[in-house]
């Protein structure tokens, strides 16, 4: 990932390093409410009183949050327009397994399965919470560190919580965005975490406790459904492990590109480290899906 700060704002530093240092963004007074949702969004994921003067002062909201967004609204849009009316997705419906969008072990060979899973959710209070989750956190973080960064841990989330599923629950099908919202909540509790000291956000312990509980929540939920008796046999419930897969690319990849807008060469070395752990674990979950399936006795669910 390429320096967030360039040689200009690094020249700019040096020559308003008076003006920057002369009073703190908190106490800045007779602010718009965009600017102060600007500081407000500085102060919530940048531990630095710098990079925070230097991200209010450079934010011009273009392009917007866009990926975080548009990620929502298609998956709104495809909930409740596509599917919701027969209520093919709650699971307590024969048909929710219906639709070329989830992940299905019988299905494993359409590989576009293991990402456009994230669009279906097994009802809707499983689809409230995540799209609550993924706009609180997701919005915020992707306005300080671009669609890119965001997309790429959000992406990387979402994948290897299929591929997770497909090694270590292999008899079960995925549905939601879970993989990729917990990677962002992760990555962004352990950046908190790491930097505790300078996280200058309110009530940071609270909102830290309010974040873990609603996750654990959701993940208790999805345990308890997915060892739940079907009440249509054989369709199996959804898996809980892609929740786990994106916790893992959270804490891992996630903090590496979400820990500071200055990456230092440890930070450097640790995010190739990360990153080549991450493609190995892809490139084992593909021969395990090619090799595995054939060589071990397994009864999978019926295809839909």
């Amino acid at each position: 990932m390429s320096n967030k700060r360039s040689n200009s704002f690094r020249q700019a530093i040096l020559q308003g390093n008076r003006r920057l240092c002369s009073k703190a963004l908190l106490e800045e007074t007779g602010l718009s409410l965009s600017q102060r949702l600007i500081r407000h969004v500085a102060y919530e994921t940048l531990p630095r009183e710098i990079d925070r003067k230097w991200y209010y002062d450079s934010y011009t909201c273009c392009p917007p949050p866009w990926f975080m967004i548009t990620i929502t609204i298609v998956a709104f849009f495809l909930y409740n327009g596509v599917v919701l009316d027969r209520f093919v997705l709650q699971v307590t419906h024969p048909l929710y397994l219906k639709n070329a969008l989830l992940y299905h072990p019988q299905l494993r060979a359409q590989a576009w399965r293991y990402l456009t899973y994230i669009f279906m959710h097994a009802g809707i209070e499983h689809l409230g919470l995540n799209v609550v989750l993924q706009l609180l956190v997701g919005v915020p973080l992707e306005m300080v560190h671009g669609a890119v960064r965001i997309s790429f841990v959000y992406v990387a989330g979402v994948v290897a919580g299929s591929l997770a599923v497909s090694v270590a629950d292999m008899t079960a099908p995925v549905v939601g965005s879970s993989g990729g919202v917990y990677a962002l909540v992760s990555a962004h509790l352990a950046n908190i975490v790491m930097n505790w000291s300078g996280m200058k956000c309110q009530f940071k312990l609270l909102r830290m406790a309010v974040a873990l509980i609603c996750m654990s929540f959701e993940f208790g939920r999805a345990v308890w459904l997915r060892f739940h008796p079907s009440a249509y046999p054989p369709c199996p419930h959804p898996s809980f492990m892609a929740h786990l897969g994106g916790v893992v690319v959270g804490i891992t990849l996630g903090v590496i590109i979400l820990r500071n807008y200055e990456q230092r060469l440890q930070d450097q070395t640790l995010w190739w480290i990360f990153l080549s752990i991450y493609v190995i674990f892809v490139l084992f979950a593909i021969f395990w899906n090619i090799f595995a399936y054939s060589l071990l006795d397994l009864k999978l669910p019926p295809p839909p």
